[in-house]
């Protein structure tokens, strides 16, 4: 019964990702948001029937996909699928939404990187060297433009742009695991408000300001500090990967600090409005602020900022 129950699933949720996968491909506006519905389908059968069952739903789909959309939609399926699959196996277990969302994003993680290889060597396309061409030339454009506003000669400037763009293509880690996270976060939203309806479970995000890092984070970010200013050369991996590992834990302690920001305006009854604010105007002005938000996640994770206020409101 449970096999035949888990086949007519497997069956009725793969051809709901096949119709999602067209939508993607063909139908523009609404393939925005189709793509982020693409790992449903798995997210449903992992959480329903387990990980080992999925496997047998996640190779029909690749192999469907190639026959009803094009052959460069396997690395997509292979990415939303293993995605999918490691979300959905991880809410199965009952794990808390940030175990799961981290299962998630290392299963996104390790798509993004099959879609690059399948990319380089079955396509013989490489991504990495694509964004280069499409950076070189987004800098050239905004060049020839200044210079048709009479805006030339400023070639220090340009020189500096050029830095970054070249600061930006050794980050491409960093953008892959932000991807992932994005990607998992979505997905996981997604999945939980159609499994709630589906099968009338309760599952849900906690509230942004309950966010709280492991405290061996603050750990990985001295220490990639420390590295940094030993002065490695530019051009080695190790440089790269303690770059990459500075900048993604920076990020996730600005995301802490945030949080604590939310928090506290939760702790002094202040307006929902004011964290909102303090958000947007930190985006707005990110050179000014963003570091002082960095810090304060540091503090908040390093020190249990938040175990004190809440014992000084008791």
């Amino acid at each position: 019964m449970d096999k035949s129950k888990s086949l007519t699933n497997g069956a009725l949720l793969t051809a709901i990702y096949i119709v999602l996968l067209l939508i993607a491909s063909f139908v523009p506006i609404i393939s925005l948001v189709a793509v982020f519905l693409l790992p449903i389908p798995f997210i449903v059968f992992s959480y329903r029937f387990g990980w080992k069952q999925s496997i047998t739903m996640f190779i029909a789909s690749v192999i469907l996909s190639s026959l009803f959309a094009t052959i460069f939609s396997i690395p997509v399926t292979i990415l939303m699928g293993l995605g999918g699959i490691m979300l959905g196996s991880a809410m199965r277990k009952k794990l808390s939404p940030y175990e799961t969302m981290a299962r998630g994003t290392l299963g996104f993680i390790v798509g993004l990187l099959c879609l690059f290889s399948i990319s380089q060597f079955a396509f013989d396309v490489n991504l990495v060297e694509e964004i280069d061409q499409m950076t070189e030339q987004s800098l050239q454009m905004s060049k020839s433009f200044m210079e048709q506003l009479g805006l030339g000669g400023q070639e220090d400037q340009f020189e500096l742009l050029q830095q970054q763009a070249n600061m930006l293509m050794d980050l491409i880690p960093v953008g892959v695991v932000s991807l992932a996270i994005i990607l998992a976060f979505i997905s996981q939203w997604f999945g939980y408000k159609i499994i709630n309806r589906l099968d009338k479970k309760q599952l849900s995000f906690p509230p942004f300001r309950e966010l709280r890092m492991p405290v061996s984070l603050v750990w990985v970010y001295f220490f990639a500090l420390i590295l940094t200013l030993i002065g490695f050369d530019p051009s080695s991996i190790f440089y790269h990967a303690v770059n990459n590992a500075l900048v993604l834990a920076g990020l996730l302690m600005t995301v802490q600090g945030f949080s604590f920001i939310f928090f506290y305006a939760f702790q002094k009854n202040k307006s929902k409005a004011l964290p909102v604010i303090c958000v947007i105007v930190t985006l707005l002005f990110p050179f000014l602020l963003l570091y002082l938000v960095r810090i304060l996640g540091i503090i908040d994770i390093g020190f249990r900022l938040r175990d004190r206020i809440t014992k000084d409101n008791k």
